[in-house]
């Protein structure tokens, strides 16, 4: 990871950062659910939506997409790292970046079953703020907002 690049997202990058973000997603089922679009609609997604809002960051090693990470607003909305690649550090670097990005405060959300994030965002220093049972997300799966810094919802 000494020639990790960090750049936004471009356009020539879309289908391979979708693949990655579904490889990443199904890596673990235990730990989140399956996602419900199509491999094609998750890079029409990042094509049409997540392209246009230049709030998506990739995480470049030796020119492969390693990591993806999109920020809307105040919200961590995807953070994604590649399954080979995991627990070396990436996630890290771009947690970072979010912060620095956004230094008044994150939030971001996270489901109940995925306790290696609900971990390692700890770690970076956000808390939960509250738990829900999932009405509110595509999945129908219970879900925690957590919270970084001087985010309206921290309850510090």
């Amino acid at each position: 990871m000494d020639d990790l690049l960090i750049r936004p997202l471009e356009p020539y990058d879309t289908d391979e950062a979708a693949r990655l973000w579904w490889r990443s997603r199904h890596a673990r089922p235990d730990l989140l659910p399956a996602a419900i679009h199509t491999p094609a609609e998750v890079a029409k997604w990042f094509a049409d939506v997540l392209l246009p809002d230049a709030q998506t960051w990739v995480a470049l090693d030796d020119g492969r997409i390693v990591a993806v990470l999109t920020l809307d607003g105040d919200d961590l909305d995807q953070l994604y790292v590649d399954p080979d690649t995991a627990g070396q550090g990436v996630g890290s670097i771009l947690v970072d970046l979010a912060k620095d990005l956004r230094p008044g405060g994150l939030a971001l959300w996270t489901f109940q079953t995925n306790l290696r994030a609900q971990s390692f965002y700890s770690r970076h220093g956000f808390t939960e703020v509250r738990r829900t049972d999932g009405a509110g997300n595509e999945e129908k799966a219970p879900d925690i907002r957590m919270t970084w810094g001087n985010h309206p919802e921290s309850t510090d």
